[in-house]
């Protein structure tokens, strides 16, 4: 008896296009992926990852879409992942964000919004433009998934909160900040953080130097009155 099998579908990784719209988009990109990533280090469940193809339809390889920035729960978030399969990983994004540009106007604001919103179902979308290309009076927007539809996020002391992150999102010059209402502060960056332990660094080697030089102090006070103790008749 003959039989037949399938023959296995390819999922591409790239599409060879640039990684973003320019050094200032993907610098945003990779700043807000490292700052999430450090923020959810101790969540073996919560993936952080962007421009990485995310195909949601098992064998339709047009189902496909790249995020600048997205976050989903997983069951490993270490496995390797060349591209992240939507039935593999039995999970959809919780929140993405694109950092957007006149270039990719039409694809944010129209494809993937409805992408995110009707075949995806992403609770949380944001863009954000660091240049004010077309976005000049709000560089950020937020959307939040209510009945189906996309509902504008209000803005809380000029930021945009996220229940999915527990973080608010706003637009401070060209970065993209989180801010933590909890500890009324910003996330670290990348660049922050080894500086906080540059500086952490530096004042532990101080310590530890003002600490030898008065142990020697005190064991010269220490030979002084032992050498006194030694002269008394």
């Amino acid at each position: 008896m003959r039989t037949t099998t399938l023959r296995e579908i390819y999922y591409p990784e790239s599409d060879g296009k640039p990684m973003a719209e320019t050094p200032l988009h993907m610098l945003v990109m990779w700043t807000t992926i490292q700052t999430l990533i450090d923020w959810y280090a101790d969540d073996p469940n919560v993936y952080v990852w962007g421009n990485m193809f995310l195909y949601y339809v098992k064998g339709d390889i047009k189902k496909c879409v790249s995020p600048d920035v997205f976050v989903a729960k997983v069951d490993d978030k270490h496995k390797y992942r060349p591209t992240f399969k939507t039935w593999e990983e039995k999970s959809k994004p919780r929140l993405v964000v694109e950092v957007t540009s006149k270039k990719t106007k039409k694809e944010d604001l129209d494809e993937k919004f409805v992408k995110y919103r009707d075949e995806l179902k992403v609770p949380e979308y944001f863009l954000f433009d660091p240049t004010g290309d077309y976005l000049k009076k709000q560089r950020l927007r937020g959307y939040r998934l209510r009945n189906g539809e996309y509902v504008p996020i209000k803005a809380v002391d000029g930021r945009l909160p996220s229940k999915v992150l527990g973080l608010h999102l706003e637009a401070v010059g060209e970065e993209l900040r989180l801010w933590n209402p909890v500890t009324k502060a910003y996330l670290p960056t990348p660049e922050e953080k080894l500086a906080q332990l540059d500086a952490a660094r530096r004042r532990a080697e101080s310590l530890h130097e003002r600490e030898k030089v008065e142990n020697e102090k005190l064991r010269r006070e220490i030979e002084e009155l032992k050498q006194q103790a030694k002269q008394k008749p």
